[in-house]
C-alpha cells in the first residue's frame, strides 16, 4: 500500500495534467485535425509544460532556488510558480486559438488562474497543494468535455474522480500536505475551470 500511495504522486504529477488534458480533448473531438497540426500541438506541449519545467528545476536547484524536487518549502515554490505562469501563458498566446481550439484555450486560461493563485498563495507562506489542484482541474475539464461534445466518457471520469482521492491519499500518506492544503488545491483547481466554462462549453 505504501507504494501504491507514493506511484500516485508520480503517475498523477501535475506538470503532466495539461498534457493528459490535451490528449483527452485530441481523443474525443469530433472536429477534423491534421496530424501534422496534432502532432506540432503535442510536440509544443510536452516542451512547454514537461521540458522546459524539469530543465529549469536543475538549474534553480544549481542556483540555491530550490532544494528538493518536491518544494516541501514554501519559499521553493515561487520561482518554478512563475516560470510555470509565463510558459503558460506562451501556451495561450502561441499555441491554442481562441476560435479554432476554445476548449483546449480556456482550459489553459483556467490553469493559469490556478497557477496565479497557487502563487499568490505563497506571498502568504501557505503551500497549497499542486498535485490535487491539477487533478481536480483536469477532472472537471473532462467531465465538461464530456457534456459538451455529448460523448459517454463515464469511465474516464470514474478513473479521473479515483485519482483525485489516490492523490489526496498520497500526499496525506507522505505528510506532504495537510487537509487544508488538499481543500485548497481542489477548489483552486476546479474553481478557474468553472469560470472560464461560460466562454466555451
Amino acid at each position: 500500500m505504501n507504494y501504491f500511495l507514493r506511484f500516485g504522486a508520480y503517475l498523477w504529477h501535475p506538470l503532466l495534467m495539461p498534457l493528459l488534458g490535451c490528449i483527452t480533448y485530441f481523443l474525443i473531438t469530433p472536429r477534423y485535425i491534421d496530424a501534422t497540426i496534432l502532432e506540432s500541438k503535442l510536440i509544443a506541449i510536452i516542451i512547454l509544460s514537461l521540458f522546459i519545467p524539469i530543465t529549469s528545476y536543475f538549474l534553480l536547484r544549481n542556483l540555491g532556488w530550490v532544494q528538493s524536487i518536491k518544494l516541501e518549502e514554501v519559499w521553493e515554490r515561487k520561482v518554478p510558480l512563475m516560470l510555470q505562469s509565463l510558459l503558460i501563458i506562451t501556451i495561450i498566446r502561441w499555441v491554442f486559438d481562441p476560435y479554432l481550439s476554445p476548449e483546449l484555450y480556456y482550459f489553459f486560461v483556467g490553469v493559469l488562474f490556478s497557477t496565479l493563485a497557487a502563487l499568490t498563495m505563497v506571498f502568504f507562506k501557505v503551500k497549497v497543494s499542486l498535485h490535487q489542484m491539477g487533478i481536480s482541474g483536469l477532472t472537471l475539464f473532462v467531465m465538461c468535455l464530456s457534456i459538451h461534445f455529448k460523448v459517454n466518457m463515464l469511465l474516464w471520469i470514474s478513473l479521473f474522480l479515483f485519482a483525485n482521492g489516490w492523490v489526496a491519499s498520497s500526499r496525506l500518506h507522505t505528510q506532504s500536505h495537510t487537509y487544508q492544503e488538499l481543500i485548497i488545491g481542489f477548489f483552486f483547481g476546479i474553481i478557474p475551470q468553472l469560470i472560464v466554462l461560460n466562454y466555451w462549453l
